[in-house]
């Protein structure tokens, strides 16, 4: 049933590998081999419509990272049911819980279903306390049983201080390189590690013409771009500045065009999300298809 769905890959493998959890769960309380598992509730296409459009809105949203708080289970009287072949009886729901924190409290009744429990064991990579963060929306979803507390589930997407961190300035004052030999030391730095490197031009005593070399790395290789400034260059002493700086979350995507693949770049977070496609590909576009940049990227942004 989920092959023949008009959705993506990505989407058809979270959603196979949430049952894939029911399945686990089933089979260890029935003592069955997985391919022998029956699927009861979780099967019926009110189920299924609920795994895939989680699954779904989490490939729309792509968050970088999913929490969520220990899983409040309800509480009450367990049903057992009749054994089976095995002799055990049937416990569904125990199996998705077990590595995850849960707690039960005073209300009665069941909070998380086996459903809900596998969505949530697939997607959250951490549990715990809500983190120190920037809301920017929040989702409620309302159950239809009445409790003594609200029967409802909050979501919030937000951005917090992961995309903040140091970086390392080093600078030097250079009025006897030839613009050859600076080029050489830049793509130097840049293999030894550098984020970044550039010039700024000045004026140094003797009214000599000159730069400023800069160059942006981070902690890890700064004594690997510090070598390579003094190896390659001819300035006697590197100036040091520690920053703090934020950054958008960036990643990359490649799309099929008729003028064949192209990567297209992406950034988001502090409220803005931006795209653009790589500077190779549309040069590769524009001189194969013998017109300009801009005419290139409106190619691909046609398709």
């Amino acid at each position: 049933m989920i092959s023949h769905l008009a959705i993506s890959d990505q989407v058809k493998k979270d959603v196979l590998a949430v049952y894939g959890l029911i399945a686990a769960a089933e089979s260890e309380v029935h003592g069955k081999p997985v391919d022998q598992v029956h699927f009861h509730e979780v099967g019926a296409l009110d189920a299924v419509a609920d795994i895939v459009g989680v699954c779904l809105l989490m490939e729309e949203l792509a968050p970088d990272r999913i929490l969520s708080s220990p899983i409040h289970v309800g509480s009450g009287a367990c049903i057992l049911r009749p054994r089976d072949s095995t002799g055990s009886r049937p416990r569904h729901g125990q199996h998705f819980c077990a590595a995850s924190p849960t707690y039960g409290g005073a209300i009665k009744g069941e909070l998380c279903t086996p459903t809900g429990a596998a969505l949530i064991k697939h997607f959250a990579s951490k549990f715990g306390v809500m983190p120190v963060m920037r809301v920017a929306q929040i989702g409620y979803g309302l159950g239809t049983k009445d409790f003594k507390a609200a029967n409802c589930m909050r979501a919030l997407l937000g951005e917090n201080d992961s995309n903040g961190d140091e970086i390392v300035e080093l600078c030097c004052n250079l009025d006897d390189m030839t613009p050859e030999a600076i080029g050489f030391a830049q793509e130097r730095l840049f293999e030894a590690g550098a984020l970044d490197v550039y010039t700024t031009a000045i004026g140094m005593k003797k009214n000599r013409p000159a730069v400023v070399l800069t160059c942006m790395c981070s902690h890890e290789h700064q004594d690997a771009v510090v070598q390579m400034i003094f190896r390659h260059t001819t300035t006697l002493g590197v100036r040091e500045y520690v920053c703090r700086r934020y950054t958008l979350a960036r990643s990359e995507r490649v799309i099929e065009t008729a003028y064949g693949p192209a990567r297209i770049k992406e950034a988001s977070g502090w409220g803005v999300k931006r795209e653009k496609p790589e500077y190779e590909d549309i040069a590769k576009i524009a001189l194969d298809q013998n017109c300009s940049l801009a005419e290139a990227a409106d190619l691909i942004n046609a398709k």
